[in-house]
């Protein structure tokens, strides 16, 4: 790799960042504050957000110091739509299939 892009994933003040991992979670945290039913320890909640993440494309964005430049994918209903589609799904395949002790 040359220097030039080498510098790229060395600066600390921009990151890199998956933004869909940040809209998993927002979105299993609305779902299991309406739900008793399903197991909320650490590991399954985990589960959950990989298994979803994993069924969904990523969204990279350049960060700076932590904070987020677009937000735009949010308002988008049909990634909105399929967001809370693959969340019920993986909080229903956890919920059947528990892998904590």
């Amino acid at each position: 790799m040359n220097e030039r892009l080498k510098n790229l994933f060395n600066v600390e003040k921009f990151e890199i960042k998956n933004y869909m991992e940040k809209m998993v979670i927002k979105n299993l945290e609305s779902q299991i504050e309406k739900r008793d039913d399903i197991c909320k320890c650490e590991r399954c909640l985990l589960d959950i957000i990989a298994y979803a993440l994993n069924h969904l494309p990523a969204k990279y964005v350049v960060t700076d110091k932590g904070s987020i430049y677009t937000r735009l994918e949010e308002l988008e209903v049909q990634l909105n739509a399929d967001i809370t589609r693959e969340v019920f799904k993986a909080i229903e395949l956890v919920k059947k299939n528990k892998r904590h002790e």
